[in-house]
């Protein structure tokens, strides 16, 4: 049954603190930085680096003001982007020298000018080479990390001679959620307005395949795997689906419990499990075959989840949190579910490992959690789920027994689980392809049989010469030598028939007819041998196929064989239909 979210979002300042929100600042979605272990996140105008502990490492004053709902952006080593009143920023805060961080436009206006374009999200390659930007109403940028363009698109390219993309309304269809970058297949997946999902290359501009989810939502959000998965989570729907990267298809699709439109997104661990969070108080995880373990620390039945979970620095494991409220009611009306809940009573923090199931740490707040980070700089912002969870994945101080890996470490052991795309080398009727390979087989067992004459004909040939030449040489005839001649001669004449009567590709002169021997004269004292040239050459040989001598007989053998396969390939070729496949270039 599909199922549809209506959600007071909540903040638990409440539980979190007892002093007055006004006096407090908000910070935005949270970065955590897998190679320095700090948190990165944004405030009114002021960009900070969070040590793991909750105390601020440096702070950058920003001439602009920084977009709360996005999260920073990694941008390789010592860079970070973020999105601040319509304008990208580059904030490179290298340790070389004890320079101290700094910040420029990236894209969009200079100072002073206003901001025309809305950036709705950006990515950055793993290697921080490329950053990809959707501007609304103007489509996709791809720029090189020094700032020149290399690429855009539109929602719509003309491609092979048709249109593709926003097939139902070309007139008000615009990309309208952040790239999202699949590393292991180096591609783009983006939506547009129209509920269309395209994947492109992040080296050209071409599409590589279109779905349509219309017929679900046309709100959805996009997760990829790295493991040859590409997730789409549908929250009015309550549905995850998993589609083939290469294809666009769908691989399975799974109904979850109701989600909160705040934070959607799952998160996909080292191991290929998707989790996800929901209001029905469970955490869903999907093994990369669709295989579902629903995770809960608590009563179900009066708790939550409403942020999606945080990977630890293994890769392996997931950061999760509970919340337990005083009263909560869902009621289910035709296709829609409407979730409600009030005063929050506290939460629940656990970290397990969902391809196995094992909890290494569990604990509620307030409590020891509350404590680590209440005398840090922490203290002077707001605090929510989000931002916790974030610090709890980042701290040292609860002791997971997991080893903490690199971005490249995480993505090689993510990468490892995608299965090798087949190719098929034919396409087309599969009747006429195995008649094909019929008539084939055939005649490669008629080339072997004439080839094998060939050869016996040439040997034949080497005899007759070694016996005329003794018989010259001999002062007196010898009967055994002219009665093996003469079989050796009429042998060759019984093959040099077979020859002429049977298909051997045009290679072989059928009309002539070998020429008799002639008699022996009898000359004084001496026997003289007159014989008429009866070789017949059939077949012109080929040099050989390599500078190694194997022997004469292995080398005319091969010869023959490429000689006899060549023709039959140019005939073969000739009546085989050629189909053309047309395919995305990639630059």
């Amino acid at each position: 049954m599909t199922l549809l979210l209506f959600f007071l979002v909540l903040v638990l300042v409440a539980t979190f603190s007892s002093f007055s929100v006004s006096s407090y600042r908000w910070l935005s979605k949270p970065l955590l930085g897998d190679d320095d272990g700090r948190i990165y996140a944004c405030s009114h105008s002021n960009f900070f680096a969070f040590e793991s502990n909750g105390t601020i490492a440096w702070t950058l004053h920003l001439d602009y003001k920084c977009n709360l709902g996005t999260a920073p952006v990694r941008g390789g080593h010592d860079k970070v982007y973020l999105i601040a009143d319509n304008r990208i920023l580059v904030i490179k805060y290298g340790s070389v020298g004890g320079s101290e961080p700094e910040a420029e436009v990236f894209f969009g206006p200079r100072p002073g000018q206003p901001a025309e374009a809305e950036i709705i999200g950006l990515s950055v390659s793993t290697s921080g080479s490329t950053v990809y930007i959707n501007v609304k109403n103007r489509g996709l940028f791809a720029y090189h990390s020094h700032g020149s363009l290399l690429w855009s698109v539109g929602p719509v390219l003309y491609q092979f001679g048709y249109r593709q993309g926003c097939r139902k309304n070309i007139t008000d269809c615009y990309f309208d959620s952040p790239p999202v970058l699949d590393q292991c297949e180096a591609s783009i997946y983006i939506s547009n307005t129209e509920g269309e999902l395209y994947c492109l290359s992040i080296r050209s501009r071409y599409f590589r395949w279109i779905q349509d989810f219309s017929s679900l939502d046309k709100n959805f959000t996009i997760t990829p795997g790295n493991n040859g998965h590409l997730y789409v989570t549908v929250p009015t729907k309550a549905l995850v689906l998993a589609l083939d990267v290469f294809s666009g298809n769908v691989l399975w699709q799974r109904s979850i419990g109701p989600l909160s439109k705040v934070d959607s997104s799952p998160i996909v661990d080292s191991n290929g499990w998707i989790s996800i969070g929901s209001l029905d108080g469970f955490l869903y995880s999907f093994s990369p075959n669709g295989v579902l373990k629903k995770f809960s620390r608590m009563n179900a039945e009066n708790s939550m989840i409403q942020v999606g979970p945080f990977l630890d620095c293994s890769g392996f494991a997931v950061y999760s949190s509970q919340i337990e409220m005083e009263g909560k009611v869902s009621h289910t009306t035709g296709e829609y579910t409407l979730v409600s809940a009030i005063r929050p009573k506290g939460a629940l923090f656990t970290m397990l490992v969902p391809a196995t199931g094992s909890i290494y740490w569990s604990e509620r707040y307030p409590g020891h959690v509350s404590t680590l980070f209440s005398e840090s700089d922490l203290s002077r912002f707001v605090m929510n789920e989000e931002t916790l969870l974030a610090f709890l994945a980042a701290s040292t101080e609860i002791g997971t027994p997991l080893q903490c890996r690199t971005i490249g470490q995480k993505l090689a052991s993510s990468c490892s689980q995608e299965r090798t795309k087949l190719v098929s080398i034919y396409t087309g009727n599969e009747r006429t392809i195995v008649l094909f390979l019929f008539f084939e087989s055939s005649l490669m067992l008629v080339l072997i049989g004439l080839c094998s004459l060939q050869l016996k004909k040439k040997a034949l040939d080497r005899t007759i010469t070694e016996l005329e030449q003794k018989a010259a040489e001999e002062t007196a005839m010898n009967s055994e030598v002219f009665e093996k001649l003469g079989d050796t001669v009429r042998e060759r004449e019984h093959i040099e028939r077979k020859l002429s009567s049977s298909y051997s590709l045009g290679r072989d002169r059928t009309g002539s007819q070998p020429k008799p021997m002639l008699p022996v004269h009898q000359m004084g004292r001496r026997k003289s041998y007159s014989f008429e040239d009866a070789k017949q050459k059939m077949v012109t040989e080929l040099p050989p196929l390599s500078d190694t001598s194997s022997g004469e007989s292995s080398t005319e053998e091969e010869a023959c064989m490429v000689e006899d396969m060549e023709s039959s390939s140019t005939e073969a070729k000739a009546q085989t239909p050629v189909v053309h496949l047309d395919s995305p270039s990639s630059e």
